[in-house]
């Protein structure tokens, strides 16, 4: 009996720290925060440059206020946008409130790496296909809303999304009937 009583506490400790180490796993996982229902655009307001997403009368889209724990190698999905006045981006990016011409490269981050535009203006490192590149931080890819007027009537991003320009999937070398999405890594540059 005495030799149970004396493993007991460790036993406790072992099992309480297991526990603990899950828990804090659990939490560091990024959730959807919310849906919002789409409404159809309204005539010629959807820019579908560069194939994107126009909203769907009555389909749900997740939201999310976080993305994905930043490591030295984020997996992540790289999109194609258009930072220049007239493209599929909207407005002015959110950073410099400016536009970007196709060849430079820049990046929208989805919402949670966005960070309430911490990374405004900072380099980041995309990897994929063999290749690397550094684009700049100009805007937001808003995984919290979508579907009207201020974005596009385009839906929200998804949590774990780098929407990047054409300067982009150039230098990744990606061929031109290719482009619009694939799985790659970043980093902070």
């Amino acid at each position: 009996m005495k030799s149970f009583c004396s493993k007991a506490p460790l036993i406790f400790l072992i099992t309480f720290i297991i526990i603990t180490n899950c828990m804090f796993s659990e939490a560091q996982k990024c959730r959807p925060s919310g849906r919002i229902i789409g409404k159809k655009p309204p005539p010629g307001q959807c820019n579908q440059e560069d194939d994107s997403d126009c909203c769907l009368q009555g389909k749900v889209y997740t939201t999310y206020e976080c993305s994905p724990q930043v490591t030295a190698q984020t997996k992540a999905y790289l999109t194609l946008n258009s930072f220049q006045k007239g493209g599929d981006g909207g407005g002015p990016s959110e950073c410099d409130n400016k536009y970007h011409p196709d060849d430079t490269p820049v990046v929208a981050l989805s919402t949670g790496w966005f960070n309430n535009k911490s990374r405004c203006l900072n380099n980041i490192r995309i990897s994929a296909n063999g290749r690397s590149v550094v684009a700049m931080v100009v805007d937001e890819c808003d995984s919290r809303k979508g579907c009207d007027e201020d974005h596009d009537y385009q839906p929200p991003c998804k949590n774990n999304i780098v929407d990047a320009s054409k300067a982009v999937w150039e230098a990744l070398g990606v061929p031109h009937d290719q482009w619009g999405g694939m799985d790659i890594t970043w980093s902070d540059a």
